[in-house]
């Protein structure tokens, strides 16, 4: 058994993993980092990347049969599902490297293919290798939750996991998940001309605001995805190649293929927590503010924490870790201003608080500021002048921006700034941008604010109409 001896020990390579031993090598610390899947882990391999991938191909095959309204003749796509796949897998090809390994041990970064399980509060054992470490970041991430569903252990069912590897497009695939995967992979599928069902035992698309989240579902139910609410799975069949899955209230629903979306759970099985003193909670690993575990050797980051489950979350986490394990300084997780999207077509996103949840937070001092995006020249140009962003304010700031509508993940970046540093509506209403833009959203929304107290003022009238009598 080979004894190793380490100032950082980096549990799991995804993205919060990687960005930690990165930026702790670089600034002079001595990093292992462990792997025993895939460099990259979810996000490259199984979620963001393939995943946006997927959806870009469908938005090609959308675009061939809704183009007539640009003066260019509709066409019906062909579709060849083996090599839309080859397309996914080829931009993941071209991400990969920056997260390979080779990468990391150019930086400095000693990396160890094997899974790490504790043996006591600093030391974890990785194959043959014992490795002691003055601090441990656990960054392992989740993989996808398979409910205990009747019947689902006997039929053939795909996850995250297992949907890019399949080759064969299907003729109708039921999802049982009604969330963010749940909905882009409908989209997707049905773009790629599948039928699509979603069985949701809630509200599909349920964290988020319920008027922006209406209207994406209505965009998608047009687009002939079939969204079946408030409809719990109870039990699962597999006849001649067949799936069906009944429901609670009766129903069943059969198609060709079964995507599970219902959810992650973290992975915190091989660690053996246990022997170094690390609580867990039913989503995750415990942590305080400063993303230490109850060994306080121990950090956890990302969706390992039971947490917000986003990519920039766990970067976000590896830069508070960074602070706090190479420079003893005092760090702190905030979550208030951590956008998230839905990168659907129209795409809704968020930051801070929904408007339901500022009215019970900040109740009658609560201002919202709405802004319909069929008024933007930019987006009426491009046949996407539908959708709306809503600005919750107090006293001035912002404490949150719901967006529902073209490229709206790429416009919550604005809002993502002005929460993160408490900035005011006045700060959003000095930008200029450029004309004709759909980033003049934000300061029309600022401009929706503003308004009321400029024109609709009884005291400012007054005294436009003074200052405009004496006025030489």
């Amino acid at each position: 058994m080979q004894r190793i001896k380490t100032d950082l020990l980096v549990i799991g390579a995804g993205s919060g993993g990687l960005s930690v031993a990165s930026g702790a090598v670089q600034m002079g610390a001595d990093v292992v980092l462990l792997e025993g899947h895939k460099m990259g882990g979810d996000c490259l391999n199984y979620g963001c990347v393939p995943s946006k991938a997927l959806l870009a191909s469908a938005k090609v095959a959308h675009t061939q049969t809704h183009s007539v309204v640009f003066g260019v003749t509709d066409v019906q796509p062909d579709v060849d599902y083996a090599a839309v796949k080859d397309h996914v897998a080829n931009v993941v090809a071209q991400i990969e490297p920056n997260d390979s390994v080779e990468r990391f041990e150019s930086l400095g970064v000693r990396v160890i293919s094997e899974f790490g399980s504790f043996l006591s509060p600093t030391e974890v054992q990785a194959g043959d290798q014992i490795i002691t470490a003055r601090r441990v970041v656990i960054a392992t991430g989740s993989s996808p939750l398979v409910p205990p569903i009747p019947g689902l252990k006997d039929v053939p069912y795909l996850t995250n996991e297992t949907l890019f590897e399949l080759r064969d497009k299907p003729d109708h695939l039921l999802i049982i998940g009604g969330g963010p995967i749940g909905m882009e992979m409908a989209q997707a599928h049905v773009r790629l001309g599948c039928k699509v069902t979603v069985i949701e035992g809630a509200k599909a698309l349920g964290r988020d605001d319920p008027e922006m989240a209406e209207f994406v579902l209505d965009a998608l139910r047009n687009e002939g995805v079939e969204i079946a609410e408030q409809t719990i799975a109870t039990q699962i069949s597999d006849q001649n190649g067949q799936i069906t899955v009944e429901t609670k209230d009766g129903h069943s629903f059969t198609g060709s293929h079964l995507l599970i979306a219902v959810g992650r759970k973290a992975n915190i099985d091989r660690l053996n927590l246990s022997e170094a003193g690390i609580e867990t909670h039913r989503a995750g690993i415990t942590v305080d503010a400063s993303l230490k575990t109850s060994n306080r050797k121990a950090y956890a980051i990302g969706d390992v924490t039971g947490g917000q489950q986003f990519t920039h979350v766990a970067g976000y986490h590896a830069g508070v870790i960074i602070r706090s394990a190479l420079f003893g300084l005092p760090a702190k997780q905030r979550t208030d201003h951590i956008p998230h999207a839905t990168f659907t077509d129209p795409e809704l996103a968020q930051v801070g608080l929904t408007e339901v949840e500022a009215r019970e937070t900040h109740g009658d001092t609560l201002e919202v500021a709405r802004f319909d995006l069929h008024h933007n020249d930019r987006l009426i140009a491009e046949r996407k002048a539908r959708g709306l962003i809503k600005v919750m304010v107090v006293k001035g700031r912002p404490v949150g921006v719901s967006i529902a509508g073209y490229q709206a993940g790429e416009h919550i970046n604005l809002w993502a700034l002005v929460l993160a540093n408490r900035m005011k509506m006045s700060e959003v209403a000095a930008m200029v941008p450029p004309y004709p833009t759909v980033g003049e959203i934000g300061k029309r929304a600022a401009g929706a604010y503003f308004s009321p107290r400029l024109f609709d003022s009884p005291r400012v009238k007054k005294i436009v109409r003074l200052v405009q009598r004496w006025m030489p």
